[in-house]
């Protein structure tokens, strides 16, 4: 199969919202899509924001962490648009975000960590691939990058 097209004729890759964690991950993932030669990126950074709790770190510091984030993105594609959510719920801020920026899918490469983390933190991918709206490409780990 080579058509990159869903059933409607919308081409899925014409524009993939990125959700990235930081420069190290955010250049990995980018690395990752770079092969499928999108249409369009634009980079998601969430920073967790605390609804009533103590957010984990200061709210500057995470934005710090996106630009260097929004930055190693377009180390690969230089055009990248890029996006901040602040939210707790993390998959929700993406599904959020999606529709913000009118993306046609998710690129997402997997953090791993062991079941109890998974458990523990939320898995967001198995949020993201069973709670999407729109199609959730999931990009492979391995390579350089890693």
């Amino acid at each position: 199969m080579t058509s990159t097209a869903d059933p409607d004729g919308q081409n899925l890759l014409g524009h993939v919202l990125l959700p990235v964690a930081n420069e190290e991950d955010a250049l990995a993932t980018a690395r990752a899509l770079e092969p499928y030669d999108p249409e369009r990126v634009t980079a998601l950074h969430v920073v967790e924001k605390g609804e009533g709790v103590p957010d984990k770190t200061p709210v500057e510091q995470s934005e710090e962490l996106a630009e260097e984030s929004y930055a190693a993105v377009r180390r690969v594609f230089p055009d990248a648009g890029d996006h901040t959510a602040y939210a707790r719920d993390i998959a929700g801020a993406i599904f959020d975000a999606v529709d913000e920026v009118d993306a046609s899918a998710i690129g997402y490469r997997s953090r791993g960590g062991n079941r109890l983390f998974r458990f523990l933190s939320g898995d967001v991918s198995l949020e993201l691939v069973t709670e999407s709206h729109v199609p959730v490409v999931a990009l492979p780990r391995g390579g350089a990058a890693d």
